[in-house]
């Protein structure tokens, strides 16, 4: 059964200069990962254009072909990469993961 792996995140920047900076970096590390994760069948990142205050920055929108494949991608060697790169770009963090039916 496939899994939804959805994150939202609010991004470090004192500017919107330095936000608009910290979402592309975030947007290209984690599109690097497409075709790097077996078991990931989609990826991709949106970024909030609604305004609102209480929306996050960015959202990742994944889906992976099992659980085991989603447990698989949270210590394979490429998104530890991303992580460790993003470093504490990311100030606020929520995720929902859930099964396809």
């Amino acid at each position: 059964m496939a899994i939804k792996h959805i994150v939202m995140w609010n991004l470090r920047g004192e500017s919107t200069q330095e936000k608009a900076r910290a979402i592309a970096f975030l947007r290209n590390r984690f599109e690097s990962l497409r075709g790097q994760i077996p078991g990931l069948l989609h990826l991709e990142v949106g970024v909030d254009s609604s305004g609102v205050d209480y929306a996050c920055d960015v959202v990742l929108y994944s889906v992976f072909d099992s659980r085991e494949s989603l447990a698989l991608y949270a210590t394979h060697p490429a998104h530890l990469r991303v992580r460790e790169e993003l470093g504490d770009l990311r100030i606020n963090r929520h995720q929902v993961d859930y099964a396809m039916e």
